[in-house]
């Protein structure tokens, strides 16, 4: 397979992708990576890390219960529900059990497209690439923000057929997008383009588990936006919203520690030390 992956650099210009790294400032894969217990991050990122495990203490919890509903979802998808096609935006610093890791394991055949705007993911994308022969993997450098640019890359057209079923993964991505950037428009146009029997999965930080103040503080916070990198805390209400038209699978929306965990190490952890709900839903 042709190497899909791309900076979207003019012709002989040829940037490394270490040219685009701000080490400055704090960007959410490299402050995820860190709460993960990975490698690949920075000072400003550990700091930003830090402030916010000082204000939410079970933020490494929350971190790793979300890499484990990404995985249980893609298991599903795959196993269950029969899906053969992923397109994960807000794919993240490579970790174990990537998605195509998840999906191949299941259905060899399956074809997985990342999508990250971060340039050390994107130095790092060959870790994604490495698929089962039977299927495929590409990466896009691309912004949730900018649907038309993930929908029409080449590197998708190649790699994905929308004419048959796709997973939209928007696994703790959704709340970096903040009211004014139109987060629900974004959802309708990605899904717009997929065909009837695909699904969305998707999680999303929430204050409903946080006491009255600190919820209060955080709703203020986010209300007209956040600085880079900041997040966007939703109620379950508003969470639900950007499954309007679609049919949720059991168990519903819930929080991410108890989506089909059944087989997980227990005790699970509880709603408040995770406060994140996810969910996955079939277009009808």
């Amino acid at each position: 397979m042709e190497d899909p992956v791309t900076t979207d650099a003019p012709t002989g210009a040829a940037p490394h992708p270490s040219d685009r790294i701000d080490t400055s400032v704090a960007h959410p894969a490299r402050r995820y990576n860190y709460w993960l217990g990975g490698k690949d991050n920075f000072q400003a990122d550990r700091d930003s890390g830090d402030a916010m495990a000082a204000a939410f203490p079970t933020i490494r919890t929350a971190a790793l219960e979300n890499r484990r509903f990404l995985q249980r979802a893609v298991a599903h998808l795959a196993r269950e529900a029969g899906v053969r096609q992923f397109l994960d935006i807000g794919t993240g610093i490579p970790t174990a059990n990537n998605t195509h890791e998840v999906a191949q394991a299941i259905a060899p055949d399956a074809r997985v497209v990342y999508v990250d705007n971060d340039p050390i993911v994107l130095a790092h994308a060959r870790a994604l690439l490495t698929s089962a022969a039977e299927g495929a993997t590409a990466y896009i450098d691309a912004d949730l923000r900018d649907p038309e640019k993930i929908l029409h890359h080449p590197d998708l057209r190649r790699t994905l057929d929308l004419g048959q079923p796709v997973a939209l993964m928007l696994v703790a991505i959704l709340h970096f997008v903040g009211e004014a950037e139109d987060p629900y428009g974004v959802v309708r146009r990605l899904l717009a383009e997929l065909p009837p029997g695909s699904y969305l999965a998707a999680s999303h930080a929430t204050y409903d588990q946080l006491p009255p103040d600190v919820a209060e503080a955080a709703r203020v916070a986010t209300r007209d936006g956040n600085p880079p990198g900041g997040i966007n805390l939703r109620s379950r209400d508003d969470f639900a919203r950007f499954f309007d038209g679609l049919e949720v699978v059991e168990p519903g929306v819930v929080s991410v520690a108890q989506w089909r965990a059944e087989t997980e190490p227990q005790p699970r952890p509880t709603v408040d030390e995770v406060s994140m709900y996810g969910a996955v839903a079939r277009k009808p």
